[in-house]
């Protein structure tokens, strides 16, 4: 850590925005809180009094459940917020929810939807700290930090690592934030799938495009396989998935090209036997759950992090 650093986010938008010594500080404060949700009593004083709101306009199992464990372990007040039950069924834009939420003096909006930069546009309409949890096609900060917090636990750095992403990268908020992470962080990210599910400008971001699944997996330190987004295609764009696991799927033969210690990781639903086979989720390299775990000590991290900011 850089001498004299200072954590200067109000808010957290995308990884993009954070630097290399904003990374280790966030993993690191990740890494003090870890231990609280192995006591025996899981709850700290240190948001005591402040107000949270989880405003998810997608479905959401792991975030939105660790965010909201992440802030009440913290001892923060949380309210949970989705299209169904709120004004947007009666036509309130997006913009005049957030006003009115702000109106109401929260602390942190913690925000999911289906738009790229919805949650951008919301930190200049309100007062809070505003925390990225998915934003279309674009980022998902939280999601990227905790897979950087898992492989340094296992691999004891970030950098020189082979890094293979395979799946749907177009639709993928998760690799796109994942590239951005781990290449600043000094590790080469090589990414494979279905060329129309591979977005152009991947070199620009610093990733590697391979033209097969050998390559990609080949030496690799690291392998994450993402979830074919079915419901971000407005056309097909594959002729199956019985088509895509034979051709794109990992499997413990094709796991035995990378490295004997590599990692395999998921965001999450895993789709067995699609993008996963069974005995790779289940190996003894699969770090899955590990990422779940880290998830919330990561958000209980931005939530402390942020409100020092505000």
């Amino acid at each position: 850590m850089a001498t004299g650093y200072f954590f200067s986010h109000r808010h957290i938008l995308g990884i993009d925005e954070l630097s290399k010594d904003d990374i280790l500080h966030i993993l690191d404060t990740a890494d003090s809180f870890k231990e609280i949700s192995a006591r025996p009593i899981k709850k700290v004083p240190t948001l005591r009094g402040h107000t949270v709101i989880n405003l998810f306009y997608e479905p959401s199992t792991r975030t939105r459940l660790s965010f909201e464990i992440a802030a009440k372990r913290m001892s923060a007040d949380t309210f949970n917020i989705s299209p169904s039950t709120s004004s947007a069924t009666k036509g309130e834009t997006l913009i005049d929810t957030a006003r009115n939420i702000s109106a109401m003096h929260p602390d942190i909006i913690i925000v999911r939807h289906s738009f790229s930069g919805a949650p951008h546009m919301l930190s200049r309409y309100v007062n809070a700290a505003v925390i990225n949890a998915g934003d279309g096609a674009h980022e998902h900060p939280s999601q990227g930090l905790l897979d950087m917090m898992t492989v340094k636990e296992h691999k004891g750095r970030l950098n020189d690592l082979k890094i293979a992403i395979i799946g749907d990268i177009s639709h993928s908020r998760v690799a796109h934030s994942a590239i951005e992470g781990f290449t600043t962080m000094g590790s080469e990210v090589h990414v494979f799938g279905p060329a129309t599910l591979l977005p152009k400008g991947l070199e620009q971001l610093g990733a590697k495009v391979c033209t097969s699944m050998e390559e990609v997996v080949r030496d690799a330190d690291v392998v994450m396989t993402l979830r074919i987004q079915l419901e971000r295609q407005n056309d097909p764009l594959l002729p199956s998935l019985r088509e895509y696991s034979r051709r794109f799927g990992v499997s413990q033969k094709m796991m035995s090209l990378a490295k004997p210690d590599a990692l395999v990781m998921h965001p999450g639903p895993v789709n067995r036997g699609v993008e996963l086979m069974p005995e790779v989720a289940d190996s003894t390299q699969s770090v899955i759950l590990n990422q779940v775990t880290n998830g919330v000590a990561v958000r209980m991290a931005l939530l402390y992090l942020v409100m020092g900011n505000s």
